[in-house]
């Protein structure tokens, strides 16, 4: 069996005491990749020097997060457009929609996002989603933006089944972490029905630490524990998961295989 966390942010310095201890394991318990939404311009750099450090397992990708979205929000896009017009990378984001922290730039969110998503279908990358109490709004500019070039994740889904398959008729698959775990998540409803053809597994450590480490740090070290809450779900066995997961991680990002 092989895992990948398809969402972690590992450069943050919530690791910086023991990021070599955290990847270790992590590779122990057989998560073998480790991929790393981009989240403003000041994690460039340390997001690059783990990659630089772990060039097979930390895998970066280059984005916006929606709540570093502010006035001047053109200037960072503009650096990093020049950043994957250097280089590959796996994916463009964390980008989105998030109406949980601050709704102060809610209109240059969506715009931000959808400059990002020209960016995915001229690359050709998968575009990472988060949407936070967006689901529905970042669902509806998906659907606007609509193209065969634009394919992605919808990061840590916690929606209900309606959404899930609007996701899934856009072609885009779900990122499944923690909240599977808790015992009002929701998703306990959803997965039964879906299957996993369109699941992925992330942490998006060091944030949504799943039971029974609800409120730490979070890790890839947990995404055994993630992957087996979605067997019992699926009522599948856990080699399953891995395998269906572990092939649809390797079509999204097929482009950066390492």
């Amino acid at each position: 069996m092989k895992f990948t966390d398809t969402h972690a942010h590992i450069y943050s310095n919530k690791y910086d005491s023991d990021r070599d201890d955290v990847i270790r394991h992590a590779q122990e318990l057989r998560v073998d990749k480790i991929y790393m939404p981009n989240i403003d311009l000041e994690s460039i750099d340390a997001m690059l020097e783990a990659e630089l450090k772990y060039p097979d397992v930390c895998i970066p990708m280059m984005g916006l997060h929606p709540c570093d979205v502010k006035k001047d929000f053109e200037k960072a896009l503009y650096v990093m457009e020049d950043w994957i017009d250097k280089r590959e990378f796996a994916g463009i984001g964390e980008t989105g929609l998030d109406l949980y922290w601050d709704k102060t730039f809610f209109e240059q969110q969506k715009e931000a996002l959808r400059i990002q998503s020209q960016w995915a279908k001229q690359k050709r990358w998968p575009i990472i989603l988060h949407c936070r109490e967006s689901m529905d709004e970042t669902i509806a500019i998906m659907q606007e933006e609509k193209s065969e070039d634009l394919r992605g994740i919808f990061h840590c889904f916690s929606g209900n089944l309606e959404q899930a398959k609007q996701i899934i008729e856009l072609g885009f698959l779900l990122g499944i972490g923690g909240v599977a775990t808790f015992k009002n998540g929701g998703l306990d409803k959803v997965i039964p029905e879906l299957g996993l053809d369109h699941l992925v597994l992330e942490t998006d450590g060091p944030y949504l630490a799943p039971v029974p480490h609800r409120g730490k740090r979070n890790s890839p070290e947990y995404i055994p524990l993630i992957a087996q809450r979605i067997a019992e779900l699926a009522d599948v066995p856990l080699e399953v998961v891995s395998e269906v997961t572990q092939n649809n991680s390797q079509r999204i990002f097929h482009h950066f295989e390492r």
